[in-house]
């Protein structure tokens, strides 16, 4: 182990000389308390360092140790339901090792040692087999089967497999090579900064289903695919990640908190283990990895944070699963960036972010897609990407705001407006928009119903209509409108308050299924089609108003998912109350 000497410390930063044998990317261990560190700049034999730990206390003339490898993330049995710090070390096993705050210089491996985990081969001696191939599984959860799979730049004919229980660093199967005989076990490593391999990236078009009906409906993201919100303080972005981290139809979820308050890694906690999974009935917990690097956590673990993260999902995908990983905040992971070049003196780029942070978001959001994993068998995977930023005053003008939205393909515009409104989720329909939807729209007509589509499209131009009315009763009172403009009026109120508005914390409303989407749609714009019958009628738009059916539309979103024909029964319900009103010729009291 080569060993190098500090020469000066600042913060996080470390600068070491007699590194000439290191590498960029290298991991190190500073001053005899081991804390670790990764090399981020190389001049001649000086290396700076940035140290994923508190440095008080350490001074010039105390030793660094390399290890000549890149920082790597451990891959295996046990990732799922763990909770990690930024750089993959098990914070439960610390808090038993230290108590609650973090002890510098700890470490723990990430993935236990000691457990046996009962190993089933996929495989039989003699087979060929190429990298990514699947050589067995491990039930690692009820609802997640750990594959096995063959890591990468290994390939050649099975000479051993194993069956039976053992820990992940037992050899499981020998792989005859033509450079030798490869033992493999359950576990394998992979550099956090560098994508893992697959055969070929496909064109994401199956949608993410959220269970959120304004994102589902108007603003969808498709599976592989990657996704932003942008918003103030204050606006609900936490608690938008925590519902797609509940609710989506991702099979395995990664949960990174970046640089954001420790309670709300604590509601992810508590909450998670308790939430039953919709599809499998099982605790969420038993498909998530949860990332923690909060605010109060050391700021050079946060850039790598998010890398950790990204490298589990990626692994997950070459099982061939789909995978959605939350980024809370990338704002947090940019500001680390920034502080790390201002200590190395690089040129500031605007507000002090350095030059390279557009590139190191692309980088991050190309991770993303939907892909066809490494292996013979040609299996599909997919990890969406979808990232909170978190603007200074909203300004989505800011570079974060603006490297972010050059990259992805979804934006959800959240407003404080509509968060001050009580309005939720408070994304902005006007500002909003997603580069997926003529995909989504083929795949929802098909797979939901043949008029999803023209009744999406009907429900936004009347939510856009609204918009430039209102202007109009601003100026000069709702009373100036048309019959026709005041009904329009009314269902774009209803589309608002009835069907884009969601209370995370309803035990209906919390998650509404395609379905449901497309009834409660079709019911309020049904109320517009019959609504005009009755004003060409001399119908006026007050007496459809008062209607008593019109508290039925309001609750909606109330009925359980096993119940959704009642929503028949309200547009039945409708259409008779509008038709006595037409017989009338006006209220239904007359």
């Amino acid at each position: 182990m080569k060993v190098g000497k500090i020469l000066k410390v600042s913060g996080p930063l470390v600068v070491a000389e007699g590194m000439d044998e290191a590498n960029v990317y290298d991991v190190v261990e500073v001053s005899d308390n081991k804390l670790i560190g990764e090399i981020i700049e190389m001049r001649e034999d000086r290396a700076s360092i940035q140290v994923y730990e508190e440095t008080a206390g350490i001074g010039p003339g105390e030793n660094v140790y390399t290890t000549g490898a890149p920082l790597s993330v451990e891959l295996g049995p046990g990732l799922i339901e763990a909770m990690f710090d930024g750089i993959q070390r098990p914070l439960d096993i610390l808090e038993a090792k230290a108590g609650n705050y973090l002890v510098r210089g700890i470490h723990a491996d990430a993935l236990d040692r000691e457990k046996k985990w009962d190993f089933k081969p996929t495989v039989n001696v003699g087979d060929e087999l190429t990298e990514g191939d699947i050589i067995g599984t491990v039930q690692e959860t009820e609802v997640i089967e750990h594959r096995i799979m063959l890591p990468p730049g290994v390939s050649g004919k099975v000479k051993e497999i194993k069956s039976g229980e053992y820990t992940v660093v037992d050899t499981v199967c020998v792989i005859e090579t033509d450079s030798g005989d490869k033992d493999v076990m359950m576990m394998q490593k992979w550099p956090v900064r560098m994508g893992r391999p697959y055969k070929e990236k496909l064109d994401p078009e199956t949608p993410l289903i959220t269970g959120q009906r304004v994102i589902d409906t108007f603003f969808p993201v498709a599976k592989g695919g990657t996704a932003a919100i942008p918003g103030p303080f204050g606006s609900g972005k936490t608690v938008v990640q925590h519902q797609l981290a509940k609710w989506a139809d991702a099979e395995v979820v990664v949960y990174v908190g970046c640089g954001e308050r420790g309670n709300e890694m604590t509601d992810v906690l508590m909450e998670f283990p308790e939430l039953e999974d919709p599809k499998t009935g099982a605790s969420l917990m038993k498909r998530t990895v949860l990332i923690a690097n909060t605010s109060n956590m050391p700021v050079a673990a946060r850039e790598a944070s998010i890398y950790t993260g990204l490298t589990i999902g990626e692994y997950f995908r070459d099982m061939g699963y789909s995978v959605a990983m939350m980024a809370d905040s990338t704002s947090r992971w940019a500001e680390a960036l920034r502080e790390m070049s201002g200590r190395l003196e690089e040129m500031p780029g605007d507000e002090g972010y350095p030059a390279y942070l557009a590139s190191r978001v692309a980088a991050y959001y190309e991770r993303a897609g939907k892909v066809i994993c490494n292996g013979s068998s040609d299996r599909e995977g997919a990890l969406s990407v979808i990232g909170a930023v978190s603007p200074p005053g909203g300004d989505i003008s800011e570079p974060v705001s603006q490297a972010t939205l050059r990259n992805v393909k979804v934006f959800w515009s959240l407003d404080y407006a509509l968060s001050y409104a009580r309005h939720f989720p408070a994304i902005n329909w006007l500002n909003s928009y997603s580069l997926y939807q003529a995909k989504i729209d083929a795949y929802v007509d098909e797979n939901v119903d043949p008029k999803f589509a023209d009744q999406r499209k009907r429900a936004m131009s009347l939510l856009q209509e609204e918009s430039s009315l209102q202007e109009i009763v601003r100026l000069v009172g709702r009373d100036t409108l048309s019959q026709g403009d005041q009904l329009k009026l009314e269902v774009a109120k209803s589309l608002r308050e009835d069907f884009l508005q969601q209370n995370a914390f309803h035990d209906v409303d919390t998650y509404c299924s395609m379905e449901k989407q497309f009834k409660m749609m079709e019911v309020i714009l049904a109320y517009q089609d019959l609504g005009n019958e009755a004003l060409a009628e001399g119908v006026l738009v007050n007496d459809m108003m008062v209607l008593p059916v019109m508290d039925r539309i309001s609750r909606m979103k109330e009925i359980p998912e096993e119940k959704i024909s009642e929503i028949d029964d309200v547009k039945k319900e409708l259409e008779e109350q509008i038709r006595a009103l037409i017989e009338k010729g006006g209220s239904l009291d007359a």
